[in-house]
């Protein structure tokens, strides 16, 4: 069984940082995409940034130059380092990875983590 877990969020004041993290754990074969979503109250859920398994990478414009995606493959850990944090940053962030286990290493499924709160406010 495969999970996603992810931990670093909490409160912070405007132009902090955070660093979230997100740890794959169970039966894996390969982790493909990961992707971090965001969702505030009221909002629908946005992409933040995307990293491949190449380590090719995307990000909204909203948080380009202050976010930083990453993974360490060696660890099943991907990373959402967030700088200059900003009010409108406060969400709820999920991980999404597309991850192939062991039992079915041809295919690969979506998994995601139960999200962890990030609240920018001074």
């Amino acid at each position: 069984q495969v999970q996603l877990v992810e931990s670093g969020g909490g409160l912070v004041q405007p132009g902090g940082s955070l660093r979230l993290s997100c740890v794959a754990s169970g039966s894996i074969f390969s982790i493909d995409a990961v992707t971090w979503y965001r969702q505030a109250p009221g909002k629908e859920r946005e992409l933040v940034a995307g990293i491949t398994s190449s380590g090719s990478t995307n990000y909204a414009d909203s948080v380009k130059g202050r976010f930083t995606i990453s993974r360490d493959n060696a660890k099943n850990t991907m990373y959402l380092q967030m700088n200059s944090l900003k009010p409108e940053d406060t969400a709820v962030y999920y991980c999404n990875a597309m991850i192939r286990d062991m039992k079915t290493p041809l295919l690969r499924f979506p998994y995601w983590g139960q999200g962890t709160q990030v609240t920018v406010s001074s």
